[in-house]
């Protein structure tokens, strides 16, 4: 959730961890602060709110230094205000650190550091680790090495989870990081070192990274950098090349990241799909899976977990493998399937899906599988990321870099990649090579239907105009339209505040039917034409309710001004990619109806793009 940037080089400091901290803004955060090491002497900088005041103020302060850390807050221990913001120093000034995570055994150690004199400005958590370093480092002997082992075994009284940057007064041209269930990379240059928590904020300066495990802690120096376990065991390096360019993640014109992630949704579904065709055009495949064919037909259950929109993206893969591979598939809050007992089968197939590949908690559901023995794959968007290493094979999605929090194109690449699953699949079961054609024509067609739906952006927009005024929606629909229906919800009150909530239409009249009224219009997604009746019927009980309706319906479909408020007509396609065709018109539904109410689309309130906290 927050937001880490470290330097150690020969240029200045200042101006590359206030880019990287600007990188950093689609995160989620309420402050931010910068620190700087120059002549033995930290230069400090904090705010509330937006980067910009940061930059603003660091305009007038003296920010000199080719060593710096600087951070964005998320609030978790202590309120939002300046002397809670990061970087936090140490009692003496001895250190500067910069912490993401939470440090669970706080107060003990807070009450250890108390009774030898130590005091504290703050409220965090972050605070008592810089004391606690530096109360290692005023008893270290090895002088040669001080700095790190003062970091090491202050963390092996650390019960809970971490990403650090760390700097110290008497190290010059010296940073040490940190790792445990909270991401960090080092970016590798010439002279100069970079550390961040996030490939977007260094993607500039650098292609050559290396990812941090858990557990692992790295010393950085303009030269040159290790890494050790923090049993001080060496570790092999892994250098990743950057496979995205820093332009992948501006705006390219487009008034709000999200608006250009929307409109990036056809070449994302391109990628998504590039190279993952048989030669007879009958099925997909994958490289990354690592089981063989006959493996997977001994699959007799599959259990998707994942958190908020990539969760989603799962009941979808539950309607089209049960579909069309005929394999019984659940679906867990990886939140959930982490603290449970559930019994599985021992021929279940475990997936999990995070577009970051850093979610703490799919990557906690990932390791509880990997613990009782099950076979763990992942779909992920990120190379490197931490979920996709500690898996036992998985997808990329190749969407590029996401950066609006309220995720677009890495959900319907993610919907993507589970059809051509359920396609795989089903053709190593029972599905006909004739059907498998046509699934993989419609799935190279996708892209021009996408683009088609997309080119009624002012259409959509004028609906936004006329509802953007209300304070509740619900969001309908039936078979697969239903997760589509739990996140057009979730897209509208991420972005817009508007309270919405999704649900099948049938069970509208088992409560929600309650909320229908003028003040409540109904969202309906009736694409599938063989339930259209049942699904005209709901709308025709919302109406006698004097609610307005909008709805997404085919092109030559029965619902009309008869039916229906407002109207949204997509393509006609294959009922595989009905779902992704969808989400379209939603997805340009609540960035309207958010632009409208004067939201700060990019930024929403208390969310944040990776949640790499409990």
């Amino acid at each position: 959730m927050c937001g880490i940037i470290g330097y150690v080089g020969n240029k200045s400091a200042v101006q590359i961890l206030l880019d990287g901290l600007i990188r950093l803004e689609y995160r989620g955060y309420d402050s931010a602060g910068i620190a700087t090491l120059a002549d033995s002497q930290f230069h400090v900088l904090r705010r509330v709110g937006r980067v910009e005041s940061l930059i603003n103020a660091a305009g007038e302060a003296d920010m000199a230094g080719h060593v710096g850390i600087g951070h964005t807050r998320w609030a978790t221990h202590g309120v939002v205000s300046e002397k809670n913001a990061h970087p936090h120093q140490s009692f003496h000034g001895l250190f500067s650190i910069t912490h993401n995570g939470v440090v669970e055994n706080y107060e003990s150690i807070k009450e250890f550091l108390l009774a030898r004199g130590f005091t504290f400005e703050s409220e965090t958590d972050s605070e008592i680790l810089a004391n606690l370093i530096e109360y290692h480092f005023n008893k270290e002997t090895d002088s040669e090495n001080r700095f790190l082992k003062s970091v090491q075994k202050a963390l092996f009284h650390v019960r809970g989870t971490y990403g650090l940057a760390i700097l110290c007064r008497d190290c010059a041209d010296e940073m040490v990081v940190a790792r445990k269930s909270s991401p960090l990379l080092i970016g590798v240059g010439e002279g100069e070192m970079f550390v961040a928590s996030d490939v977007s904020a260094i993607a500039r300066y650098t292609h050559d990274i290396v990812y941090l495990n858990d557990g692992e802690i790295a010393r950085l120096t303009p030269a040159d950098f290790s890494i050790t376990t923090l049993r001080n065991e060496s570790v092999d390096v892994v250098k990743c090349e950057l496979d995205w360019q820093i332009e992948d993640a501006d705006r390219s014109g487009y008034e709000h990241y999200m608006l250009k992630e929307i409109f990036e949704q056809p070449r994302a579904l391109e990628n998504a799909m590039r190279g993952r065709f048989s030669d007879d055009l009958s099925t997909a495949r994958f490289g990354g899976l690592r089981m063989t064919i006959r493996e997977l037909r001994q699959v007799d259950r599959i259990l998707f977990c994942a958190c908020g929109t990539a969760w989603i993206a799962c009941l979808v893969a539950e309607y089209l493998i049960e579909k069309y591979a005929r394999i019984p598939v659940e679906v867990e809050y990886a939140s959930e399937f982490r603290y449970k007992n559930s019994p599985l089968d021992k021929n279940t197939l475990v997936f999990v899906i995070s577009q970051s590949g850093e979610t703490l908690d799919t990557m906690a559901a990932l390791q509880e599988a990997k613990r009782k023995g099950f076979r763990t794959l992942a779909i992920t968007n990120v190379v490197g990321s931490t979920i996709a290493r500690e898996s036992d094979g998985g997808i990329y999605q190749h969407s590029g870099p996401e950066i609006g929090v309220a995720s677009t194109k890495a959900f319907t690449a993610q919907i993507c990649v589970a059809a051509m699953l359920a396609l795989y699949l089903g053709r190593i079961r029972d599905m006909s090579f004739e059907e498998g054609v046509l699934f993989v024509q419609a799935l190279h067609d996708l892209p021009n239907v996408v683009e088609r739906v997309l080119a009624q952006k002012d259409s959509i927009e004028k609906i936004a105009e006329k509802y953007a005024h209300h304070n509740d929606m619900l969001f309908l629909g039936r078979q697969e339209m239903f997760p589509i229906a739990l996140e057009g919800a979730l897209k509208l009150k991420e972005i817009s505040y508007m309270h919405s909530e999704g649900y099948p239409a049938a069970e509208m009249k088992h409560g929600p039917i309650a909320l229908v009224s003028e003040k409540c219009p109904c969202f309906f997604l009736a694409p599938q034409r063989s339930i259209l009746q049942k699904n005209i019927a709901n709308i025709q009980e919302v109406r006698s309710r004097r609610a307005k309706v909008i709805a997404v319906a085919t092109v030559g479909s029965e619902l009309g001004e008869k039916f229906v408020d407002d109207l949204i007509p997509i393509p006609e396609v294959h009922p595989a990619l009905q779902p992704i065709v969808a989400t379209i018109p939603v997805q340009l539904f609540a960035y309207y109806v958010a632009k409208f109410r004067g939201c700060d689309i990019d930024k929403p309130r208390n969310l944040a793009k990776s949640v790499t906290v409990e």
